[in-house]
C-alpha cells in the first residue's frame, strides 16, 4: 500500500514542477514582449531625438506642462486664453483627461524618487510603455477565452501589429496611446467575469471603463459592443446569473461614473450612443424575472403568464417604442491600407474564428463578435483601423496555437511511434493507429475504464459484469479512431506546416519592423528627404516657431490655418486665432475667408481680429505636398458656407484648380496665392511649383498691406507682418492740395458752386 501512495506523491510533485516551472517561462516570455513592444517603438528617438510627433500630441504636452505645474484644481478650471481669441476656451471641461492624468502622475512619481525627467520625456516615452500593457492585456484576454498558449502568441502579435504601431510610436502623445489599454483591459475583465461570476471581477470592469471613457471618446465602442454580445448569448438560450453579474453593474457603476467626467457628463444618458446599452440591460432583467418565475411556477401556470406578457408587450411596444438609426460616414481605407496594418493577420484570422467555434463558449464568442463588429466599422472610418488590431491579433494567436499545438503533437506521436519498440507498440502501429495524434490523451481515460472492468470481473465474476465488460471494450476504440483521423497529420507534412508557419512569421515581423522604422516613425514635425546626396532633414517648422518665440511680443496674436494652432501655441507660446480643436466653425470660416479675399480685404478682416503675424505653409519649393495651397479649396468651403460671397467657382478654371497662367483673377488675387508665392520666382527665375508641376501665373507682385518678416531655409513656412494703418493725416493733407489745385483752376476760370 505505501508503494502507490510514494509513486503518486512523486507524480504531483513532478506535476507541480512543471506547472512551476511553465509559470516562470511564461512570465520570462510574457517580459520579452513587453520589451519588444517597446522597443519597436524607439525608432523615431534613435533616428531622430525625443520629439512630439503630429499636431494634437502637442495640445496634450502643452495641457500635461500647465497640470505638472499648476495642479489638478487649477487644471479642472483652466480658462485658456491663448487660443481661440477672442473667445479663449476652458481646457478642463473640454478634453478626454485621462492621458494628461496618467503621464502627470508617472512624472510626479518619478520624481518623488528622485528620478528627473522632463515633462516632455515622460510625454514620448508614455506610448511606449502602455503598448507593453496592452500586449499583457491581450495575454490576458485571449488565455481567458483559448489558454495561455494562444494568449502568448496573441500578445507578441500585437507588440508588432503596424496599425498599432502607427498611433503608439515614441512622441505619439495622443489618446489612443493609453486608450488601446485601456480598451483590451476593460474587454478582459468583461471576460473575466462572464467566465468567473464574480461581483469583484465586475467592479473592477466598472472602474476599467472609467478610465477608458476618461481616456478617449472610442469608449462608445465598448458599451455597444458588450451589449450586443449580451443579447447574443440571451438570444442564443446561454443566459446565466455569471452573465447578469457581468454586465448590469458595468451598466450602473459605469454609467455613474462617465457621467463624472466633465467632457461627457450627462451625454451618458442623453445621447443615442448609450441606449443600447439600456436597452438591453431592461432586457437582462425582464429574461432573469422569467428564469426567477419559471422557477417558482408549474410549467403549465408559466405557459399561462408568458403567453399574456407577450400578448401586452408586444401591444405596448407597436405604439410607444421609436426606432433611432444614425451613422456617421466618415473616409474609408483602401486595401492596400489593410494589408499594410495588419498585414499576413489577415489570411490566419478566418482560421481563428473557426477555432473559437471548437469548441463555442461565451468567450470565444465575444472575440468573434468583437471581430466583426471591429471590421465593420474600420471598414467605415480609417481611424479605427486602431480597432481591429486588437481583435486581428487575437484571433491569429489562436489560429497559430491551435495549428502549432496540431502539428507539434502529430511530430510528437509520430516521432513516439517510431522509437517505440516494445511488442504493444508494434501492435498499436497499424494503419489505423497510424492516423492518430491523440491517442495518449483521448485514450487515457478509456484505459483506465477496460483496467477496471478487467479487475471488476476477478473479484466478482457476474454476467451483468462481462456485459459491461464487453459494452466498453467494443465502445473504447471507436470515438478514438475518429478523432485521430482529424486530429493527426503525417510526420513530413507536419514539419512542412511547421516551417511554413515560421517563414510566414519571419515575414510578418520584417514587415512590423519596416513599418516601424520607416513608415510610422518620422515625426510630422520634422521632414526628411533622400536622394543621390544622401539624407536631408528638413526643420522648417521648429525653426519659424522658434522665430516666432524669440523675435515677437508675447501677447501677439498669429493667424494660420487651424492645421498649425497647437503647435504655434505650444512651441511658440502665441495667442492663435484658431487650432485643432475646431469646435467653432464660424471663426474658422472667418479666418478661411480672410484667406480667400483679396489683400486689401483680407487685411481689414486680421485687423479686426488684432492679428500681428500670418503664418502660412509653402511646399512649391522641396515639393511638400501637404501646403496651403493644395489645402486651400477647403478654406474656400468653409469660408463659403458662412459667408456666401465666397464661391469656390471664382477660384476654378473649367473645374479645375490652378495657380498656373490659366488661374482665374480671383485665385491670383486672393491672399494666399500671394503670401505663398511671393518672391517665389527669385529662387529659379521661372517660378516652377515642384508639387502643383508648372510654372505660377503671376510672379511680379508686390504686397501693400503685408510685409514679410521671415521665411525658413527651405521656404516650407513663410510669415508676414500686418503693416500698420496709414496716417489719416496724410491722406487729408493729399486731399487739401488737390482742392487747391482745383481751386486754383476754377479761380482763374469760373466760380464753384458751394452747394454742390
Amino acid at each position: 500500500m505505501a508503494e502507490p501512495e510514494v509513486s503518486s506523491a512523486a507524480s504531483a510533485g513532478g506535476w507541480r514542477l512543471r506547472n512551476a516551472f511553465g509559470g516562470v517561462l511564461c512570465a520570462f516570455t510574457l517580459l520579452l514582449i513587453g520589451v519588444l513592444a517597446f522597443s519597436i517603438r524607439l525608432f523615431s528617438v534613435i533616428k531622430y531625438e525625443s520629439v512630439i510627433h503630429e499636431f494634437d500630441p502637442y495640445f496634450n504636452f502643452r495641457v500635461t506642462q500647465f497640470l505638472s505645474k499648476n495642479g489638478i484644481y487649477e487644471f479642472w478650471n483652466w480658462f485658456d486664453d491663448r487660443t481661440w481669441y477672442p473667445l479663449g476656451r476652458v481646457i478642463g471641461g473640454t478634453v478626454y483627461p485621462g492621458l494628461t492624468l496618467t503621464a502627470g502622475t508617472i512624472w510626479w512619481l518619478l520624481n518623488s524618487l528622485n528620478i528627473p525627467l522632463s515633462v516632455e520625456t515622460v510625454c514620448v516615452f508614455t506610448a511606449p510603455i502602455f503598448s507593453a500593457n496592452a500586449s499583457w492585456a491581450t495575454y490576458l484576454l485571449t488565455k481567458e477565452a483559448k489558454g495561455t498558449g494562444a494568449g502568448l502568441m496573441a500578445a507578441a502579435i500585437l507588440a508588432m501589429v503596424p496599425s498599432y504601431i502607427s498611433r503608439s510610436v515614441a512622441g505619439s502623445y495622443d489618446n489612443e496611446a493609453v486608450a488601446i489599454f485601456a480598451l483590451i483591459f476593460t474587454f478582459y475583465l468583461y471576460v473575466k467575469t462572464l467566465n468567473t461570476g464574480s461581483l469583484f471581477y465586475a467592479t473592477l470592469n466598472a472602474l476599467s471603463y472609467f478610465y477608458m471613457v476618461c481616456s478617449w471618446g472610442g469608449y462608445t465602442f465598448i458599451i455597444n459592443l458588450i451589449p450586443m454580445h449580451v443579447l447574443l448569448c440571451i438570444v442564443t438560450g446561454r443566459y446565466s446569473s455569471r452573465l447578469y453579474i457581468a454586465y448590469a453593474p458595468l451598466v450602473i457603476l459605469g454609467t455613474l461614473l462617465a457621467a463624472l467626467v466633465p467632457v461627457v457628463g450627462f451625454n451618458a444618458v442623453m445621447t443615442s450612443e448609450h441606449f443600447a446599452s439600456f436597452l438591453v440591460f431592461i432586457i437582462l432583467h425582464v429574461v432573469a424575472l422569467v428564469y426567477y418565475i419559471k422557477g417558482l411556477l408549474t410549467p403549465r401556470l408559466f405557459k399561462v403568464a408568458m403567453t399574456f406578457v407577450i400578448t401586452v408587450g408586444l401591444t405596448y411596444a407597436s405604439k410607444y417604442i421609436p426606432i433611432i438609426a444614425s451613422v456617421s460616414e466618415h473616409q474609408p481605407p483602401t486595401w492596400p491600407s489593410y494589408f499594410m496594418d495588419i498585414n499576413v493577420l489577415a489570411f490566419l484570422i478566418p482560421a481563428g474564428i473557426i477555432s473559437c467555434f471548437l469548441p463555442l463558449s461565451d468567450a470565444s464568442s465575444f472575440m468573434v463578435l468583437y471581430l466583426v463588429t471591429a471590421v465593420y466599422f474600420s471598414g467605415v472610418m480609417v481611424r479605427l483601423m486602431l480597432v481591429l488590431a486588437p481583435a486581428a491579433c487575437i484571433l491569429s494567436g489562436i489560429a497559430l496555437s491551435a495549428a502549432f499545438d496540431v502539428l507539434t503533437r502529430s511530430i510528437k506521436f509520430q516521432l513516439s511511434k517510431l522509437f517505440d519498440d516494445s511488442p504493444a507498440a508494434s501492435g498499436d502501429s497499424s494503419p489505423e493507429s497510424s492516423s492518430a495524434g491523440t491517442v495518449n490523451t483521448n485514450s487515457t481515460k478509456s484505459e483506465s475504464r477496460t483496467e477496471k472492468s478487467e479487475t471488476a470481473p476477478k473479484e466478482k465474476p457476474s454476467k451483468k459484469n462481462r456485459k459491461k465488460e464487453k459494452e466498453v471494450a467494443e465502445s473504447v476504440p471507436v470515438r478514438p479512431k475518429k478523432e485521430k483521423r482529424l486530429l493527426v497529420l503525417p510526420f513530413e507534412l507536419s514539419v512542412m506546416g511547421i516551417l511554413l508557419l515560421i517563414v510566414l512569421g519571419g515575414f510578418y515581423v520584417v514587415h512590423c519592423v519596416w513599418a516601424a522604422a520607416e513608415a510610422y516613425s518620422a515625426p510630422s514635425i520634422v521632414l526628411t528627404s533622400r536622394n543621390r546626396d544622401g539624407l536631408h532633414v528638413f526643420d522648417d517648422f521648429r525653426e519659424a516657431y522658434g522665430w516666432l518665440s524669440h523675435n515677437t511680443d508675447v501677447d501677439d496674436k498669429v493667424a494660420s490655418w487651424w492645421d498649425y494652432g497647437y503647435q504655434t501655441t505650444a512651441m511658440a507660446n502665441r495667442t492663435v486665432i484658431v487650432d485643432n480643436n475646431t469646435w467653432n466653425n464660424t471663426h474658422i470660416a472667418t479666418v478661411g475667408t480672410a484667406m480667400s479675399s483679396p489683400e486689401k480685404a483680407a487685411w481689414e478682416i486680421f485687423n479686426s481680429l488684432d492679428v500681428k503675424y500670418v503664418l502660412v505653409v509653402f511646399g512649391g519649393l522641396v515639393g511638400y505636398p501637404s501646403d496651403d495651397i493644395n489645402k486651400f479649396l477647403w478654406m474656400v468651403r468653409i469660408g463659403g458656407g458662412v459667408f456666401p460671397h465666397i464661391k469656390e467657382a471664382d477660384y476654378l478654371r473649367d473645374g479645375n484648380y490652378r495657380v498656373d497662367a490659366q488661374a482665374t483673377p480671383t485665385m491670383l488675387n486672393c491672399l494666399m496665392y500671394k503670401l505663398c508665392y511671393y518672391r517665389f520666382v527669385e529662387t529659379d527665375g521661372k517660378g516652377y511649383d515642384r508639387v502643383r508641376g508648372y510654372e505660377i501665373g503671376k510672379k511680379h507682385f508686390k504686397l501693400t498691406h503685408f510685409e514679410e518678416v521671415f521665411t525658413t531655409h527651405h521656404w516650407m513656412v513663410r510669415i508676414y507682418k500686418l503693416k500698420p494703418q496709414k496716417n489719416r493725416v496724410r491722406g487729408k493733407l493729399k486731399k487739401l492740395k488737390s482742392n487747391s489745385k482745383t481751386s486754383s483752376t476754377l479761380a482763374a476760370g469760373q466760380k464753384k458752386n458751394p452747394w454742390q
